[in-house]
């Protein structure tokens, strides 16, 4: 069993992704648009270049996205992606680009668990806490 996180971007799926690819490496793996759905009767013509569904990889991590029903306010409240690092450099990195346009919840900082830990929600409103792997 796998359990993926399936993120909706609101109208900004294209966006987001070109943000992650930059950010943390993402890779993207498929990416369907609402024009391509075989029943066109729900879909309006405002959304056919929109995502319908993509999944993007993360490192190992398969991360499912798309543009929802594009009413343009992503809400990602109570979730945040642990983002494991395997050097104090890439966690580093990987923060301060995910940061870019959005909010540092805690400063990157050494705690009891990890040598480098910090919270973020990125310019989307996605939540993230980026760790060293020990």
């Amino acid at each position: 069993m796998q359990v993926q996180p399936y993120l909706s971007f609101e109208g900004r799926c294209d966006e987001a992704i070109e943000f992650y690819k930059k950010a943390v490496d993402a890779k993207v793996d498929m990416l369907m648009r609402f024009k391509e759905a075989p029943d066109q009767s729900m879909i309006s013509p405002d959304s056919a270049e929109k995502v319908m569904h993509a999944a993007v990889h993360i490192g190992n991590t398969q991360i499912l996205m798309s543009d929802g029903r594009c009413q343009g306010s992503p809400n990602f409240n109570g979730i945040a992606l642990a983002l494991s690092a395997a050097t104090e450099a890439d966690a580093e990195r990987m923060f301060n680009a995910l940061a870019d346009g959005g909010e540092v919840r805690m400063p990157m900082t050494k705690t009891f668990f990890s040598s480098r830990f910090g919270m973020l929600a990125d310019k989307f409103g996605v939540g993230w806490m980026v760790l060293v792997e020990h």
